[in-house]
C-alpha cells in the first residue's frame, strides 16, 4: 500500500512537461489561428464529400421543420414557448393561452425575437430562459449568453409591457443565479468581485436585493468556503405559501440546505448532505437519498424519496416518512410538483414510468399513470398553482408525443402535440440486450437496426455512451440518425454502462474515482459483445460521446484502438491531470478526483492509467478521431482537445479537429451551427466505416 501511495502522488512532484499549455489560453490569437486553420482543413474534408451534400439537406429538413412540436411551460393559464427554424435560428419567445395551445394552429405573440436582438446589439445571444415571479408571471428575470456560454446576464423583462425593464434588476456576464422572492427583492449570487467565487468559479456568497438599492449594499446572508462547488439562493412560490432557501454546494454530490427564516437567520435542513433536497409541498420538505439513512432505528435505503414536515425538521427520527422507494433494478429520475399533487419520473430497466403521488390520511400513496410502455416519460412542465401538467413520450421509433393530463381527473392524459415521423420505421426494430463485463457485472444496452440485418460483420454501427454523474441514457426519438443512418443500414447502439444513473445511487457509484475504469470496461464489453455477435466488426464501429462521455471516448479508443474505427470525441476532458485547473473543473473532483490530493491516492492511480492526454502513444495505430470543441465552452475547457490534438499530430497520427467558435458546453449557438455539426458527425462516419455509402 505504501509503494502505491507513494507511485500515485509522486506526479506531484514529477509532472511531466506539457509543451502544449500555450493552448490552455483560449482566445489568444496563437490558438484561435491554431483553431481556424485545423477548421478550415476538417470543413473542407467533410463538405467536398458527396454524403455531406446528400444529408445536409435532409438534417436540415428535419430541424427546421414547422410541424416539431413547440414545447410549453405554462404558468397562470399562459403557455410560454422558445423556438427556433430557418428564419430565426436564434430563437423567438414566445406566448399563448392554454386553451389556444391545444388547437391545431395556435396564435402566437412573440415576446423577444433573439436574432433581431442581437443584430441591434451587435451581439451573438444565445436564450438561456427566463423565471417569471409567480403567481401572475408579469415580471421575469431573463438569462442571455454571449455565444452559448454558461455565463449569462441578467434583464428584468415586463411581460405587461413586452420590453426590458429600465433600471430594473440586471446583472453582467457572470456565472450567477438570481431568484424572486417578491416584486422588490431578489436572492442574488454572482461574482462579487475578488474572492467571492470558488475554486470552481461559482459564487460563494448569496446577497438578499431589494429594488432600486445598488448591489454593493445588498444584504450579505451567506458565504462559504473557497473550496466550496457554489452557493446559490432560490424561492418555493406555492399556494400555501413562500419559502425561500440557501443551498451551499461542498462538492458535486454533498451539499447544505438552508431554510430562510423570518427573522432573517438560516436553518438547517436535517436531510444527509448527500441527499438531494427536491422543495417543498404542503408542509413537507422532501428530499431524495443517494446513501442508506440511519434515523432513529429505521434505515431508509438509498435512492428513497422521503418527506419530513417542516414543523417538526429538528425530530427527524419522529417523522420522517418515505414517500417511494424504487426497487433493485429502478430508479427516480426527477420530482415535480403540482397544487396538489407530486409527480415522479421513474425508471424501470432503463424504461419510463410516471408515478402520481398524494398526501391521504392513511400516509403517502402513490399510483402509475397510464403511459405507453418501453419508451421514455418525462415532465415537460408543470405549475405549482394548478394540477395540470405536460408529459412528453418518446422512443427510438416512435416520435414524440406531447400529453395534457388533469392530476385531480380520472380522465387519461390526452395527446395534445404529436411529431410526425421523420422516417419509415416500419422495417426497424429496438431491442434491449446485456453485456458481461470484466468483473461479472451484466451491462444493458439497445440496439436498434433494420429487421433482415445480415449477421456478418460488415454493418456500420454506431455505439455512443455517457457514464458519469449520475445521468442515465434514455431513449430518444432517432430523428435525424433514423434518416441519415438507420435509414441506409446503419446501426444505432446506447451504453447503459456503470458511473450513470439508469438503476440509481450505487449504479452511479460504481464507477467513481478510483473506480473509473468500471465505466471504460464496461463499454468495452458492449463494443465486444456487437462484434461476438456479428453484428459488427471493427472496421466497422464507431463511438461517440461528449463531455464526460468525450472522456469515456477518448479513454477507451486509447486502450482498446484495435476495437474501432470511428470515435466522435466532442467537447470532451482528457487531460485528467489538470482538469481541475482548468474552467469549472475542480467541481468535478468528486466524480474523478482529486490529482494534486494525496488522499486520493487510488483516484490518482485510476487517472494516471486512463487519462488519454497522457497515455496516447507514438507508434499505436489509432482510427481517425474526430474531435469537436467550442471556444466559448466555459464548462469543459476547450484546452483538452486542442491539446490532444496538438500531441496526437506531434505523434505522427491523422486527425480531424473542428472548434466552434461559439456554442458553449452545448456545441452549438444556433441551429444552422447544430445542423453543421450533425452533418459532419455522420459524414465522418459514413467516411469511416461504410464504404457503401
Amino acid at each position: 500500500m505504501t509503494s502505491l501511495l507513494s507511485t500515485a502522488c509522486s506526479h506531484l512532484t514529477d509532472k511531466p512537461d506539457d509543451p502544449y499549455l500555450w493552448l490552455e489560453d483560449i482566445y489568444s490569437d496563437a490558438s484561435l489561428n491554431w483553431a481556424r486553420q485545423h477548421n478550415e482543413k476538417s470543413v473542407a474534408i467533410f463538405t467536398k464529400q458527396p454524403i455531406y451534400q446528400e444529408i445536409e439537406p435532409k438534417i436540415r429538413e428535419i430541424l427546421t421543420a414547422k410541424d416539431r412540436i413547440p414545447f410549453p411551460n405554462h404558468q397562470h393559464g399562459q403557455v410560454y414557448n422558445f423556438w427556433q427554424d430557418g428564419e430565426h435560428v436564434k430563437g423567438l419567445w414566445r406566448t399563448t393561452s392554454m386553451a389556444d395551445y391545444a388547437s391545431a394552429h395556435p396564435k402566437w405573440k412573440v415576446l423577444l425575437d433573439v436574432d433581431a436582438l442581437s443584430k441591434t446589439e451587435n451581439e451573438s445571444w444565445v436564450f438561456h430562459g427566463a423565471d417569471c415571479l409567480p403567481p401572475k408571471g408579469e415580471r421575469c428575470l431573463m438569462q442571455l449568453s454571449r455565444g452559448g456560454k454558461d455565463a449569462a446576464l441578467y434583464r428584468e423583462f415586463d411581460l405587461v409591457r413586452n420590453t426590458f425593464v429600465a433600471d430594473g434588476f440586471a446583472l453582467p456576464e457572470a456565472k450567477s443565479d438570481m431568484a424572486w422572492i417578491d416584486l422588490d427583492t431578489v436572492l442574488v449570487s454572482t461574482d462579487f468581485g475578488p474572492g467571492s467565487l470558488t475554486s470552481s468559479g461559482y459564487p460563494r456568497i448569496v446577497k438578499k436585493w431589494k429594488r432600486g438599492t445598488p448591489l454593493e449594499q445588498a444584504e450579505t446572508l451567506m458565504e462559504g468556503e473557497p473550496t466550496d462547488m457554489s452557493l446559490s439562493g432560490w424561492t418555493s412560490h406555492r399556494p400555501e405559501g413562500i419559502h425561500s432557501f440557501i443551498s451551499r454546494r461542498k462538492s458535486f454530490y454533498e451539499g447544505e440546505n438552508f431554510l430562510l427564516q423570518k427573522d432573517g437567520t438560516l436553518f438547517k435542513l436535517p436531510f444527509p448532505d448527500s441527499a438531494n433536497f427536491e422543495g417543498v409541498f404542503h408542509g413537507y420538505a422532501l428530499a431524495i437519498l443517494r446513501f442508506p439513512w440511519q434515523v432513529g432505528k429505521k434505515t431508509i435505503p438509498e435512492g428513497a424519496l422521503v418527506s419530513l414536515p417542516l414543523d417538526r425538521l429538528t425530530r427527524p427520527d419522529e417523522a420522517l416518512e418515505i414517500l417511494y422507494a424504487p426497487g433493485e433494478r429502478a430508479s427516480i429520475q426527477h420530482v415535480s410538483l403540482s397544487k396538489n399533487f407530486i409527480l415522479v419520473a421513474t425508471l424501470d430497466n432503463v424504461k419510463g414510468r410516471l408515478l402520481r403521488a398524494q398526501r391521504t390520511q392513511k400516509g403517502w400513496a402513490t399510483e402509475t399513470l397510464p403511459f405507453p410502455d418501453h419508451g421514455e416519460i418525462s415532465i415537460v412542465s408543470i405549475d405549482a398553482f394548478d394540477d395540470q401538467y405536460f408529459a412528453q413520450f418518446q422512443s427510438f421509433l416512435i416520435p414524440t408525443s406531447l400529453y395534457l393530463g388533469d392530476l385531480q381527473s380520472k380522465q387519461k392524459p390526452r395527446v395534445v402535440q404529436q411529431l410526425p415521423p421523420r422516417f419509415d420505421a416500419s422495417s426497424m426494430v429496438t431491442e434491449q440486450k446485456e453485456a458481461v463485463s470484466r468483473d461479472g457485472t451484466k451491462v444493458p444496452y439497445f440496439v436498434v437496426y433494420k429487421k433482415g440485418l445480415k449477421l456478418d460483420g460488415s454493418n456500420p454501427t454506431l455505439l455512443y455512451g455517457y457514464g458519469g454523474f449520475e445521468i442515465g441514457l434514455t431513449p430518444w426519438y432517432l430523428s435525424t440518425a433514423g434518416k441519415v443512418w438507420l435509414d441506409k443500414g446503419g446501426i444505432y447502439v446506447v451504453a447503459n454502462i456503470r458511473g450513470g444513473g439508469e438503476f440509481g445511487p450505487k449504479w452511479h457509484q460504481a464507477a467513481l474515482k478510483e473506480n473509473r475504469q468500471r465505466a471504460y470496461d464496461d463499454f468495452i464489453a458492449v463494443a465486444e459483445e456487437l462484434i461476438r455477435q456479428k453484428l459488427t466488426s471493427p472496421k466497422h464501429l464507431g463511438i461517440q460521446g461528449g463531455s464526460n462521455g468525450g472522456l469515456l471516448v477518448g479513454a477507451v479508443f486509447v486502450q482498446r484502438p484495435d476495437l474501432f474505427n470511428a470515435v466522435i470525441c466532442q467537447v470532451p476532458l482528457l487531460d485528467m491531470l489538470r482538469y481541475h485547473h482548468l474552467l469549472a473543473g475542480a467541481s468535478w473532483m468528486a466524480e474523478y478526483g482529486n490529482p494534486d490530493d494525496p488522499a486520493d491516492a487510488q483516484a490518482i492511480l485510476a487517472i494516471r492509467r486512463y487519462s488519454p492526454y497522457q497515455n496516447v502513444k507514438r507508434g499505436v495505430k489509432y482510427p481517425r478521431i474526430f474531435f469537436y470543441t467550442s471556444t466559448r465552452d466555459d464548462r469543459v475547457h476547450p484546452g483538452h482537445a486542442r491539446k490532444m490534438v496538438a500531441r496526437m499530430e506531434e505523434q505522427g497520427h491523422d486527425v480531424l479537429y473542428y472548434e466552434n467558435i461559439e456554442g458553449g458546453h452545448g456545441g452549438s449557438a444556433d441551429l444552422d451551427q447544430l445542423i453543421r455539426r450533425i452533418a459532419m458527425d455522420f459524414t465522418y462516419l459514413f467516411m469511416q466505416l461504410d464504404n457503401k455509402n
